[in-house]
């Protein structure tokens, strides 16, 4: 029961650091630009990407096609000389301004991961400032295996990665410390 608790007290901080991040300091959109003609590049999207939603890096390749030395010549060719685009792609589109499905997504990561994070940081009687190194640890992973290979292998910007190294390794570190001061309570002091 205090690991549940912990976890929902860590999802909450998470949850408002994360408007606090986004909203006020602004890291969500660090990397972010607007487009110089976005009514041009949404007039082609359906032509150039047709009506099925997924994931489009371009220029492109059949991945089953690149054992051919011709195709795998032609593209790295193209891929120097052609602009790159990793397009999270919705022929349907959405209406972005409703974020309450969003924002209750948002919540249960939060609380959920919250919920992984201090199941670990109770495992045994550490003491707050090794839970606290655990939460950092913890960020860093996090990071280190989602975000940077999102930056090596897909061109994400470097200014948008370094953000969400703020972003997670601040809103876990506060997180982090809720829960390690939750864990703590009762428990014989330890360092």
């Amino acid at each position: 029961m205090r690991v549940l608790v912990a976890a929902l007290i860590g999802g909450i901080v998470m949850f408002i650091w994360g408007a606090v991040a986004h909203m006020a300091l602004g890291l969500g959109n660090v990397g972010i630009r607007q487009p110089v003609a976005e009514d041009t590049v949404l007039g082609s999207l359906h032509q150039g990407l047709g009506m099925e939603a997924g994931v489009y890096i371009l220029p492109s390749v059949d991945p089953a096609k690149l054992s051919d030395p011709a195709v795998a010549k032609a593209y790295s060719e193209k891929a120097k000389a052609a602009p790159y685009a990793w397009v999270v792609y919705m022929p349907q589109g959405d209406d972005m301004m409703q974020m309450g499905p969003q924002l209750g997504r948002q919540w249960a990561s939060d609380t959920l991961s919250a919920l992984a994070l201090a199941f670990v940081m109770g495992l045994a009687a550490f003491g707050f400032r090794k839970r606290l190194a655990i939460a950092a640890a913890a960020a860093l992973f996090a990071w280190l295996s989602g975000m940077v290979p999102y930056w090596n292998w897909y061109r994400f910007p470097l200014d948008f990665t370094l953000a969400a190294l703020v972003e997670q390794l601040v809103g876990w570190l506060l997180a982090g410390a809720a829960i390690a001061w939750w864990l703590g309570r009762g428990e014989r002091r330890t360092i």
